[in-house]
């Protein structure tokens, strides 16, 4: 069977904490030995991949002696003395292969507030076209218990739309989804396919399985995960995560369920900003920027001949030709005082007027919707 997985261009693989790092504290390098050959192989086949990594504060407990507490003081102190090891640990993995590792820590407000989202997209995209391979971890050492994700299944989701992915892996200590609990229920008819999470789906979900007392994520979280990542175009493959060379099995039709999405990312991203985002502003473009923007373009600030509104970087603005119509809506990514500061400027010299450049274009092609 043919899955998402082969015509994929953009993955992120969720790799929790009890595969990575073993009942005695230290860190399962064999196996993450194998899981950098797949990323490297699937890089050789033109692919990009981001890695969402669990175990900090795993590896930061046998660091500093602490026992498994559920004081947010003493799991804080363990993730800042676990991430350092953590990235060690990816780095002499993927070194064999030449290949350069990044650390990117995020918080909920990173990936739910457009401004912060913007600014962490930007930085993933660039390190994923520069060819390294980021290891995306919640920022555990800052976020308290009311502001968190929790468990990294949904902070994979939430990054694999941020980055417009083909395909969210979501390695685990089973192979798919059951009808029942397979644990108390080895009859449990296996699911192979979702098309559309019901609330059927839903409830064949069982609670989080912490028997290995690491983990923290569940069959529950992982349905959440998925219905977040299918709704962005993303499709979603839960499979066993323990063997070795976990990619390459799956790549080969390993047990997995999938979950897939109705659209392709880049038509559930368009169709979000068209739909999803109230406009806090408007930019009135004159005829040269509006035939530029019909043709697929983004929009310059050479084209802008007003400013409008009050918004911020990230807002949704309206994008309004020479007549009054509205042509198109997109994310901005200058402020409206800035805006209007380098409105009917050339992007060269953007730099020079406000001290800094987010880039060449007010609007993205990539963030504007046209028509």
């Amino acid at each position: 069977m043919t899955t998402p997985l082969a015509a994929a261009k953009r993955i992120v693989v969720k790799i929790g904490s009890a595969l990575l790092v073993g009942a005695d504290g230290q860190p399962a390098r064999a196996w993450l030995e194998t899981l950098a050959d797949d990323v490297a192989e699937a890089r050789k086949n033109g692919k990009q991949v981001a890695i969402v990594s669990s175990g900090a504060i795993a590896l930061g407990r046998r660091v500093l002696g602490l026992p498994r507490s559920t004081r947010l003081d003493e799991k804080q102190a363990a993730a800042a003395a676990g991430q350092a090891r953590l990235m060690r640990v990816y780095e002499e993995a993927f070194e064999r292969h030449a290949i350069p590792v990044a650390q990117a820590l995020l918080t909920p407000d990173d990936t739910e507030r457009r401004r912060r989202w913007l600014n962490a997209r930007a930085t993933l995209d660039t390190l994923l076209e520069l060819g390294a391979v980021p290891i995306v971890n919640e920022n555990d050492t800052v976020a308290t218990a009311e502001i968190r994700y929790g468990d990294n299944d949904r902070l994979a989701a939430r990054v694999g739309q941020m980055i417009s992915a083909d395909v969210l892996v979501l390695l685990s200590d089973i192979d798919g989804l059951y009808e029942r609990d397979p644990r108390s229920d080895t009859n449990a008819p296996f699911v192979a396919e979702v098309r559309e999470i019901t609330p059927a789906v839903e409830a064949m979900a069982g609670g989080a399985n912490e028997a290995a007392g690491i983990g923290s994520g569940g069959m529950r979280t992982k349905i959440e995960a998925a219905k977040i990542a299918t709704r962005a175009g993303c499709a979603v493959a839960i499979t066993k995560g323990a063997d070795l060379h976990p990619l390459r099995r799956l790549a080969a039709g390993a047990r997995a369920t999938w979950f897939y999405a109705s659209a392709t990312p880049a038509a559930a991203y368009k169709a979000w900003i068209a739909g999803s985002l109230a406009p806090q502003g408007a930019l009135i473009v004159d005829d040269g920027a509006a035939k530029a923007l019909r043709a697929g373009k983004s929009l310059l600030p050479a084209g802008v001949i007003e400013v409008r509104g009050a918004f911020e970087k990230g807002d949704a603005v309206r994008v309004i030709d020479a007549n009054g119509a509205e042509l198109a809506r997109g994310l901005a990514r200058y402020d409206a005082s800035d805006a209007a500061k380098i409105r009917g400027l050339k992007s060269a010299e953007i730099e020079a007027t406000l001290g800094y450049a987010a880039g060449p274009a007010l609007v993205h092609a990539d963030d504007l919707v046209v028509g």
